[in-house]
């Protein structure tokens, strides 16, 4: 791929054609040039010494509207806080990357499959890159990076990997090959490339992303000394790249996303989220002091989320909660004991944990059928997340669809509820004896619910002492064997669970209350009259979000609430 000829063609006939997408996309953007000149003698007085702590701001991927506003506004935070800050943005320079989504494509034929990010660099790097630039930051780019004769060294490397093999190819002792494959199965939207008929070249595109990301950002690491870097969600191509490298070399990393609750926040120090929220240590929150307070606000907030009325995400307008005769028209007999199963979406952050039961959640779900076809004392009602159709990146490997290709006729004693069914989750499971999930977070308020809860994946719940964790197929059927189960959780149990769903709903979870949330895409926007705001002292949220970056403090929230105990 000739890419100085690909960005020259970008500029010159994709960009004019797109040009009112790329106008709209960009209002979405933080504009800085009011607040900075409402707050131009704060920032031009705001001292950055060469002895304070530099800090990489690695967007990297700019269409991702959410993480450039909620980045900039931390690139102004830290540097108010005395920081040397810099950004990092791709300016077109990888053939694929979670940017990508095969939706915007359409059907796939020969000429959409290279590069995969010629419909998006227009939308993506000029937009990102013209809202950082008032700040006079710094903004490293990928072209900077690399040479011409290492693209086509990547290139060539990525066509000699079979997409079968994907998965556990490594380079320069970094699973490059894990990150692209998430990436590719997240392009794909499915949990696996058998029914994709080129899923050899986006694989090999991913793969050499992955390569070309590997080799600019460790020669950015290696020229340029930083504290911490700062990048969202930490998977995927390229920040899963990112991530590998910094940790390999010592770098302080700090992965964060968007919480549940409205206004809020995750983050992480060292590795996404989706990892460190398992490998979380209990002490920050087991012996924690309880009293009616807590136990309203959370229950209070628990009830909420059966409507979503506290949250940015939800599912159902109306959701049903009277599931009764519902269920019994699909066939459930409340005679016998009901367990609940309750699956995620196929593609969502396909990596590696080695405390999974099974290899992938596919699994998983057949063989949890295959053992319970056999009990016919028990009923599975099997709920299929409703994200599969009205995520904001639907599945195109739908859950339904593989259990029919194993069981064209369903066991008698399963049930399928579909994710279109406007029937409550939580409704349905409380009429469980028991649940059963994979990954899903609902397992943490089905425990504070006093519902036991079975984890076979990678669920936050487990290592907390709170659900059932097995980490094989034997240890999971004989916690299966143990069904029905004939007490409930006890109080110490349960207090327990709501002790760890307080943690991660109040605590881990943390508010920034000037991102206002818009219904849309992003899903928020910075609602702020002066760089004041931003300041030291002026939000404690950000206080603690900054401080975790600069000093590497726990990103655990203790709101006043939490002192009147």
């Amino acid at each position: 791929m000739n890419y100085p000829l690909y960005r020259k063609l970008l500029k010159k006939s994709f960009l004019m054609r797109k040009f009112a997408r790329t106008l709209n996309a960009s209002f979405r953007y933080a504009d800085w040039r009011p607040l900075l000149q409402r707050g131009r003698s704060l920032w031009k007085n705001n001292e950055r010494h060469k002895e304070s702590l530099k800090i990489l701001v690695a967007t990297c991927v700019g269409s991702q509207i959410g993480s450039t506003i909620l980045e900039s506004m931390l690139a102004v935070a830290l540097s108010l806080r005395g920081s040397r800050v810099e950004f990092l943005l791709c300016d077109a320079m990888l053939p694929a990357c979670m940017g990508c989504e095969i939706g915007y494509l359409g059907k796939l034929t020969k000429g959409k499959c290279r590069p995969l990010t010629r419909p998006f660099c227009s939308t993506c790097f000029r937009p990102a890159f013209r809202s950082f630039k008032p700040l006079g930051l710094p903004i490293r780019c990928f072209s900077e990076l690399l040479n011409h004769h290492e693209i086509t060294m990547c290139h060539a490397l990525a066509q000699q990997v079979p997409a079968a093999q994907l998965g556990s190819f490594r380079h320069q002792e970094l699973d490059l090959g894990e990150q692209a494959r998430a990436g590719a199965l997240r392009f794909f939207a499915r949990g696996d490339f058998d029914e994709e008929e080129y899923s050899q070249e986006i694989a090999s595109q991913y793969l050499e992303a992955s390569l070309i990301s590997e080799t600019a950002l460790r020669r950015l690491l290696d020229t340029s000394h930083y504290d911490c870097v700062v990048f969202n969600h930490g998977i995927y191509v390229p920040q899963g790249i990112l991530g590998a490298l910094c940790r390999k070399k010592g770098i302080r990393v700090v992965n964060w996303n968007p919480a549940y609750r409205k206004q809020c926040f995750i983050f992480s120090h060292h590795d996404t989220y989706h990892r460190t929220m398992i490998s979380e240590p209990v002490h920050s929150w087991e012996n924690m002091a309880w009293g009616e307070k807590k136990e309203k606000r959370l229950m209070d907030y628990l009830a909420s989320r059966w409507r979503g009325t506290q949250d940015w995400i939800w599912f159902h307008e109306k959701p049903l909660f009277r599931v009764e005769d519902a269920l019994r028209r699909l066939g459930v007999d409340f005679s016998k004991p009901c367990i609940g199963l309750l699956t995620s979406v196929v593609w969502d952050a396909a990596l590696h944990y080695n405390s999974n039961a099974f290899p992938d959640m596919i699994s998983w779900l057949i063989a949890s059928i295959d053992y319970f076809s056999k009990r016919k004392d028990l009923q599975l009602i099997i709920r299929i997340h409703p994200a599969e159709i009205q995520g904001g990146l639907p599945s195109r490997q739908r859950v339904a669809d593989e259990i029919r290709k194993r069981y064209p006729a369903i066991p008698e004693n399963v049930f399928l509820i579909d994710p279109e069914s406007p029937l409550s989750t939580y409704a349905v499971m409380k009429r469980c004896n028991a649940v059963i999930i994979y990954n899903t977070k609902t397992g943490i308020e089905l425990a504070a619910m006093g519902i036991p809860v079975i984890v076979a994946g990678e669920a936050w719940i487990r290592n907390k002492g709170i659900a059932c964790d097995v980490s094989t197929p034997a240890e999971y059927i004989q916690e299966l064997d143990r069904l029905p189960r004939l007490n409930c959780m006890s109080s110490a149990e349960i207090l327990r669970a709501r002790k760890y769903a307080y943690h991660f709903f109040f605590r881990r979870m943390i508010p920034l209350e000037f991102m206002e949330p818009t219904g849309g895409n992003p899903p928020y926007r910075m609602r702020i009259e002066t760089l004041e705001a931003l300041a030291p002292g002026a939000s404690p949220g950000l206080d603690l979000i900054c401080d975790g970056i600069l000093s590497g403090k726990e990103f655990v929230f203790d709101s006043p609430e939490s002192d009147l105990e």
